[in-house]
């Protein structure tokens, strides 16, 4: 098993009820595998992650792009910003 840390912003945030929680994956676990386990424990994201991007170690992932993780990772689920 690896743990990896998630960061939740902005809308992100506010629907998971939290800024960050660890999670346990199995060995060979990708970013695909971790949306679905965070899907599953917090159902309204489901509709929020269809417009974040992906930041793994501070490192923006391409839309769709899975990447295998490793223990100690951290990924950011970042909604778009607006502002003005």
């Amino acid at each position: 098993m690896v743990t990896v840390r998630v960061l939740y912003f902005a809308k992100a945030r506010e629907v998971a009820n939290t800024s960050e929680e660890s999670i346990e994956l199995p060995e060979a676990a990708a970013t695909s595998d971790l949306i679905s386990i965070i899907v599953a424990r917090h159902p309204k994201l489901q509709g929020v992650l269809t417009s974040c991007v992906l930041a793994l170690n501070q490192e923006y992932l391409s839309q769709g792009q899975s990447v295998v993780l490793k223990a100690n990772d951290e990924v950011a689920i970042i909604p778009p910003l607006s502002g003005g």
